[in-house]
């Protein structure tokens, strides 16, 4: 079990949703935490419901200049959880294209920019824990996904990639596969969703694998998980039968 007492961690996405009850968690277990996102009154309300020691970092991940002076302010750190994102469901046929470019640039993209900056100096300390957000949509492509599901998949690889690379380095990799979360981001589907979870009871699988040193991945809720990872072994044919 890990030691979270003394650590620093730098938190990105985290005034609401997953990420500010990711931060409750790690608080509680005695981690310092920066919380970043944009809306910079929202990150100054997420310190203050903290138990411990916490300060706001305000940064727009899809902004270079904003990235590398947050960085200049966050310092040195232990870890970095990239929780930052956007969402609108869309299929092909009524394509947004301003919408499906923000999601590309603030769930992927933003997420290198940040890693850019932080994953270098880890690595010459041989030293860091990166954990990054992916999505049971990124398993395989869904209807009504365009944007946010190849973006999330970006994620995921972009995880395995530096997982297969750093491994055997003092840089930990992690990658959160979370469902559907009940936010003002999944309140936009007007669709079922199966399995909805509370931020708290996601934040809590995610706590849980990031305490588990010897792990790199963990899908959620794990029954629901079963059918995105079994789709990967279902021919063209069949699975687009079936999801499209």
């Amino acid at each position: 079990m890990m030691d979270w007492t003394g650590k620093t961690y730098w938190l990105v996405g985290a005034s609401e949703g997953l990420g500010l009850a990711l931060a409750r968690k790690m608080s509680a277990a005695g981690a310092e935490l920066i919380l970043s996102a944009r809306n910079a009154e929202r990150l100054d309300e997420a310190v203050t419901q903290l138990p411990g020691r916490a300060r706001a970092v305000p940064m727009d991940v899809a902004d270079e200049e904003s990235v590398a002076q947050a960085v200049e302010r966050v310092g040195q750190i232990d870890g970095m959880v990239f929780l930052a994102g956007v969402y609108w469901p869309m299929p092909s046929t009524e394509w947004n294209a301003e919408q499906v470019t923000a999601m590309a640039d603030v769930n992927f993209t933003g997420a290198i920019r940040v890693l850019g900056r932080v994953v270098p100096a880890m690595v010459a300390r041989d030293a860091g824990h990166i954990v990054l957000t992916g999505s049971l949509a990124g398993f395989r492509g869904l209807p009504g996904a365009v944007g946010y599901g190849a973006s999330k998949a970006g994620v995921m690889s972009l995880a395995e990639s530096m997982r297969a690379d750093l491994w055997r380095t003092g840089v930990r990799v992690q990658l959160a596969n979370p469902g559907f979360i009940k936010t003002r981001l999944t309140d936009k589907n007007a669709f079922h969703m199966p399995f909805l979870m509370e931020p708290e009871d996601a934040a809590r699988e995610m706590f849980e694998l990031m305490c588990d040193e010897a792990a790199f991945d963990r899908n959620f809720p794990s029954l629901f998980s079963l059918l995105f990872r079994w789709s990967r072994f279902l021919p063209n044919w069949l699975y687009y039968r079936l999801f499209a």
